[in-house]
Parts: structure tokens; C-alpha cells; sequence
């Protein structure tokens, strides 16, 4: 069975982060990883070439295709910030109607700059988040 395109890398998160051509964009990706840090207790790493992921867990599709993905993690997108809240946003309904301007699809959550949401409810998200995927959590 093929592997997943996207795995973890050895690159640095600060380096990457650093290359973040925005100025408030880099600055939000840095609140990020302190956010997501907190929520998961674990140092972020790289997956490809531009996903910054915490934790991580075991998912299998139904055609039996398995992998590993980060728990909760996020992408400096051109047009947005791209959040991966892997449990998706249907159990968070609460939260989300306070959270502030956001998109959503499947499990991203997309917001053009943090200022655009409440900091308390996006952390109170990510908390309840790795709390949902903690019987599918993978300890490396």
C-alpha cells in the first residue's frame, strides 16, 4: 500500500516559520505553535513541505489505506491560515459560534489573520480538539 504523501520531516519549524513572508502572519503562526504547543504538550514538526502538526494519530479508510497525521497543526496559506482540527468542527458547535470571522471545510478551519477571532475561544478549541483525539492518539 502507497504512503502517504505528506510525512514528517526532519526541518526546522523556526526556519520555517522564519521564511513566512508576512510580518503579522508570521507573528500569528508563532502565536500558534505556542496555542497548539499548550493544548497538546508536544513540540511541533514539519509534515511536507508546509504543515506545522502537534501530536499525532493512526487514521485507516474504509479501503483499508492507513497513516499517520498531527492531531491538531496549521499551514501559512497565501490567502489564509489554514488550521487542522482533525475531529472536524460539528462537535464544537458552541465554540465555533463564538470564535469570530472563520471558514470551515471538512476539518480546516480557515481565518485570514488571528485578530479576526477570539484567542480564549480558539484555544478553548484546540484543547477540546486533542481532547476528542485522545483514544486515537499515537505516543512517539
Amino acid at each position: 500500500m502507497a504512503e502517504a504523501k505528506t510525512q514528517p520531516t526532519g526541518e526546522s519549524v523556526a526556519a520555517f516559520l522564519d521564511r513566512v513572508p508576512d510580518d503579522e502572519r508570521r507573528a500569528d503562526c508563532r502565536t500558534l505553535v505556542r496555542l497548539m504547543r499548550a493544548a497538546t504538550g508536544e513540540d511541533p514538526v514539519m509534515w511536507g513541505t508546509s504543515i506545522v502538526g502537534f501530536g499525532r494519530y493512526r487514521y485507516t479508510y474504509a479501503s483499508g489505506r492507513e497513516g499517520d497525521w498531527p492531531i491538531i497543526g496549521f499551514a501559512p496559506r497565501k490567502n489564509d491560515l489554514t488550521l487542522y482540527i482533525m475531529p472536524g468542527f460539528e462537535p464544537f458547535a458552541a465554540l465555533m459560534a463564538k470564535l469570530g470571522r472563520h471558514k470551515t471545510g471538512k476539518s480546516c478551519l480557515y481565518v485570514k489573520r488571528l485578530a479576526d477571532v477570539d484567542g480564549k475561544v480558539l484555544a478553548q478549541l484546540l484543547a477540546a480538539a486533542v481532547k476528542q483525539m485522545a483514544s486515537r492518539r499515537v505516543r512517539t
